[in-house]
């Protein structure tokens, strides 16, 4: 837990550009330190972008932007080779891709095919082009931003493609506190981020969170609260094993960022419904009813029993 402290001022730089998001910040965080990747679901103009520019800044990261619109290719992505006529070559132009942060911006306005593309590398950490297999930076990590689905231009992203981000979290609008806050920042030009870790100590971190300790009746706990999504009424496809995965690993962020090395209960139910909530399908019923998905899922934690052991 050496590196622990680093958290908190890595919270404390993006709190200057991201004003009344604490647990949103902190979640973004987990699932960084977890090797995960991040969807923020929510409508334009929220500050989505301005977080994760701060988050990469705050990190000491190598980050690439990249507006999604339907004429990108998966090659502006993942890079295409040329011939090289100097050398008498073909030569690999590398994509966006190949960095430490990814933004993908607005991804759902894309075509599925450019969609597509993301997907090996949000897994195995890899591209692959004209067969040849190609390892990006490490740490890697995407923060893809959409708009909600309906809103102009846009298409729902496949299961397989949901699945593969760790947590799914929407920004909302801010408060009037909040929002006069970010006035005053912007035209006083305050809240300027400085770099307070690089990538060595972000590899650190993240093998301190592989170590922190979970006990068997947590175990017990994650995979009865999966198990739950797929044999709910309202709900017509549950989490998968990468779910629980997710939730394992984000409990343990979470439990890190706490200064604990060992996982609560708690830990796992306050971030069930981010790992969560883009994972379900909710049946016809659910959705005649209006039923939202978070209110499916806390119905789950409810229900389910939290056992008491804190630690071995």
């Amino acid at each position: 837990m050496s590196n622990y402290q680093y958290t908190i001022k890595i919270l404390d730089e993006v709190k200057k550009q991201v004003v009344g998001k604490d647990n949103i910040l902190k979640l973004i965080l987990c699932a960084f330190l977890s090797e995960g990747h991040v969807l923020i679901d929510d409508i334009p103009g929220v500050g989505k972008t301005t977080m994760a520019v701060a988050f990469e800044n705050a990190m000491g990261l190598q980050g690439r932007r990249m507006q999604f619109t339907p004429d990108v290719l998966p090659s502006d992505i993942l890079g295409f080779n040329i011939f090289d006529k100097s050398t008498q070559r073909m030569m690999f132009q590398p994509g966006a891709i190949f960095c430490n942060m990814f933004l993908a911006d607005e991804i759902n306005r894309t075509s599925p095919k450019t969609q597509s593309a993301l997907l090996e590398a949000m897994e195995e950490r890899q591209v692959t082009v004209d067969g040849v297999t190609r390892r990006l930076d490490t740490p890697f990590f995407v923060i893809a931003t959409q708009n909600p689905v309906g809103s102009t231009g846009t298409q729902r992203l496949p299961e397989s493609e949901m699945d593969r981000f760790m947590i799914c979290v929407s920004m909302g609008y801010p408060t009037i506190n909040e929002e006069r806050e970010i006035l005053r920042r912007k035209n006083q030009s305050l809240g300027n981020v400085e770099q307070v870790a690089d990538k060595d100590v972000i590899l650190e971190m993240m093998g301190e969170v592989r170590d922190v300790f979970v006990h068997e009746a947590i175990y017990d706990y994650m995979a009865r609260l999966t198990n739950a999504t797929r044999n709910h009424p309202m709900i017509e496809l549950g989490g998968s094993p990468r779910a629980s995965l997710a939730l394992m690993h984000m409990s343990m962020a979470l439990a890190y960022m706490n200064g604990r090395n060992y996982v609560l209960p708690d830990d796992v139910e306050e971030v069930f419904l981010p790992v969560l909530n883009h994972r379900i399908l909710k049946s016809r019923k659910a959705r005649t009813e209006k039923l939202s998905e978070e209110t499916i899922l806390s119905s789950i934690l409810q229900k389910e029993h939290k056992p008491t052991q804190k630690r071995a």
